[in-house]
């Protein structure tokens, strides 16, 4: 059967704006109000899947990346794909969203991540992390584990 790939990615700094380490999230208009989400986008023919992150997460956010890194994959039945998830360093800070498919991106600590609610939660939080099932969110949930082992 035919399988679709897309590359997911967590795109880290070291510092930023200046508060420490922090991660690149974005949110699509159409998403659960105040979900944040790691970037995502399918592979184009010809690329490799190194290729596809550093172009994905440029077209969203004008950010340039480096040292990108498989972690994981997840089967997406929607629409047949298979999500190969990857962690990479932003090379460069100042974002610009594309505006079709993300509303938002922005840099965030692990505190304030640490602070976001969870999906599906009816609470007072103003932005929500991915379900706790998902590829984007086992990815936040290393790079924090990650960050804290570091500090």
């Amino acid at each position: 059967p035919r399988t679709d790939p897309a590359v997911i990615m967590l795109i880290a700094h070291d510092d930023p704006e200046g508060r420490g380490p922090a991660c690149l999230l974005g949110r699509q208009e159409k998403w659960v109000d105040g979900m944040f989400s790691t970037l995502a986008g399918f592979v184009e023919p010809g690329e490799t899947l190194e290729e596809a992150v550093a172009r994905e997460v440029f077209e969203e956010s004008a950010i340039r990346v480096a040292d990108v890194r498989y972690q994981a994959s997840q089967p997406w039945p929607f629409p047949s794909s298979l999500m190969l998830g990857f962690r990479a360093s932003a090379t460069s800070t100042d974002i610009a969203i594309d505006g079709r498919e993300l509303e938002d991106a922005r840099w965030f600590t692990p505190g304030e991540v640490r602070d976001f609610g969870e999906w599906g939660d009816a609470g007072p939080k103003d932005k929500r992390l991915p379900r706790k099932d998902s590829i984007s969110r086992h990815l936040i949930d290393d790079w924090l584990r990650d960050v804290a082992g570091s500090g």
